[in-house]
């Protein structure tokens, strides 16, 4: 890999280190604090909270007729992701046994946390299930075909794709074949994964 790439991915891995102070100065800014996998806000922010949220009788009754349209387009969806759940984990489970590579952590990729927001009701607690589950799917699945890339067909584009998954900064230059040949079915490159997706 060209040492300037290099360079630049050791930028970004600081930079995603100092996302997650960021993320850790909200936390204290909203008044809430990780306790295992629960979230507890403090008293005083919790009363504040409350005091956004829509009455679930009122938020029943749409504000527009096209959320009110989309809404069968949307949860209709939840048949082929559930599919794709199916398909993706068989598949996920089978495969990575027969390659010897480390399989994809579910909850670190479908996280739902938004059921301790006071300031949402019952509804939008479930649309944000959905969300939450459906997002965190595809992460899960763009995060399992990378590895599988990354084993079978660990070549770079030669035009860089608008987005590309975790692993693809690992991957040979697009016509160095040399490279190619060293990353091609290597099992060694999961070897530090731990490491890896802790950064």
């Amino acid at each position: 890999m060209n040492q300037s790439i290099k360079d630049l991915l050791v930028k970004i891995n600081d930079l995603n280190k100092q996302l997650s102070s960021k993320y850790n100065q909200l936390a204290v800014k909203h008044g809430f604090s990780l306790v295992g996998k629960k979230i507890v806000f403090l008293q005083e922010f919790r009363k504040r909270n409350k005091g956004f949220k829509i009455p679930t009788w009122k938020y029943f009754v749409p504000k527009n007729i096209r959320h009110l349209l989309s809404m069968p387009f949307i949860y209709l969806m939840v048949v082929p992701v559930i599919i794709l759940d199916i398909f993706i984990t068989i598949y996920h489970l089978v495969v990575f046994s027969l390659y010897h590579i480390p399989k994809v952590k579910r909850s670190d990729f479908i996280v739902y946390d938004r059921k301790f927001l006071d300031y949402l009701n019952v509804i939008q607690k479930i649309h944000c299930l959905y969300c939450s589950y459906a997002n965190g799917l595809f992460a899960y699945a763009v995060e399992v075909a990378g590895r599988t890339e990354r084993y079978w067909c660990p070549i770079k584009a030669a035009h860089k794709p608008k987005f590309n998954h975790g692993w693809y900064s690992e991957f040979a230059d697009y016509g160095n074949p040399k490279e190619w040949d060293e990353k091609f079915n290597d099992e060694t490159a999961f070897d530090n994964i731990e490491k890896r997706c802790n950064i």
